[in-house]
């Protein structure tokens, strides 16, 4: 199961192999929203994203036979380099499969760090289901993105380094794909403080968990595609959806529009290049602020690997937003 003792340690054991990212704030932001906000940097955690926390943490749990076997995923990107990056820290052979439609940037990076890279499917659920098949097949060892205890451990330890930094923080907004990432992050803020509240965020157009979390039953077929591929998660995790149950208090939506300016703001205020999925939590605090109530609210900037070539659509959304 997952504990906040559990992820007590995680911090412990990676203290020394991740970056203690920064905690920062803008003046802007808190006039904006009225709120004193504070911005934890995970894209500048090692290959771009907080994944390398949990990525680490769980071949840190294998044995030696394991590793031997070496190890295997799939990944919107993130994940990817987290996993290829802390298998070649370990001299452990890891494949990772990808959708199709994965940013270049995402995939060349991966397999700089020395990872097989497989694309196959348009979506994550596409690619996790062949590599699932091919797990079978060569015995390697599945290192899931979000359906772990040990990879949501390694994710919570964030919540732990946030409130070392500042402990009057008394939310955080964090964006959600298949829930490992808030799972940790609620588990580990609450055994720190029980009346820490979490708030998920996730686009619209892929907004499983906010509608299981929610008693919705999707009436529309909204695109699949999406700026926020990171969190473009169709099927969240068995394992994830109890947690986030039982210690999350909310989970809103942002439109597209919504996710582009944010990039846009923090790129032009704070010189900050997010990702998609790195801008949902700021989405989501522009967008609720009113209804966020918070004096201190920690947003989780859980990423920067973004494609430069999709600048202009993001331009694009951002001018739609502001229309």
């Amino acid at each position: 199961m997952l504990t906040g003792e559990k992820v007590y340690k995680a911090l412990e054991r990676l203290k020394p192999i991740v970056h203690r990212t920064p905690l920062i704030t803008s003046a802007t932001t808190n006039r904006i929203v009225d709120k004193k906000v504070y911005f934890k940097m995970e894209n500048q955690q090692k290959t771009g994203a907080f994944k390398f926390r949990g990525a680490t943490f769980k071949l840190m749990q294998l044995t030696n036979e394991q590793l031997d076997k070496g190890v295997i995923t799939a990944s919107a990107g993130n994940h990817a380099q987290g996993v290829a990056y802390a298998a070649r820290k370990l001299g452990v052979k890891a494949m990772i499969y990808m959708p199709e439609k994965t940013p270049m940037s995402k995939i060349e990076a991966t397999q700089n760090y020395g990872a097989q890279v497989v694309l196959t499917g348009s979506t994550f659920q596409e690619a996790y289901e062949a590599s699932a098949e091919k797990q079978r097949e060569i015995g390697a060892t599945y290192v899931h993105p979000f359906n772990d205890y040990d990879v949501m451990a390694g994710q919570g330890t964030i919540a732990m380094e946030m409130l070392r930094q500042e402990d009057r923080i008394d939310t955080f907004v964090v964006p959600i794909g298949g829930g490992g990432l808030i799972s940790g992050i609620a588990v580990a803020a609450k055994h720190v403080n029980k009346n820490i509240r979490i708030i998920g965020v996730q686009t619209e157009r892929f907004a499983a968990m906010h509608d299981k979390f929610h008693h919705i039953n999707p009436t529309t077929s909204l695109p699949t595609e999406t700026i926020a591929e990171g969190i473009a998660v169709k099927e969240p995790g068995e394992l994830t959806i109890p947690l986030i149950n039982q210690y999350v208090d909310d989970i809103v939506t942002v439109s597209e529009e919504e996710i582009a300016s944010a990039i846009l703001y923090m790129l032009e205020r704070n010189k900050t290049l997010m990702e998609g999925a790195g801008a949902a939590s700021l989405a989501a605090l522009f967008a609720h602020h009113d209804v966020i109530k918070s004096r201190h609210c920690g947003i989780i900037v859980s990423g920067g690997n973004f494609d430069i070539d999709k600048i202009p659509l993001i331009q694009q959304l951002a001018n739609k937003d502001s229309a």
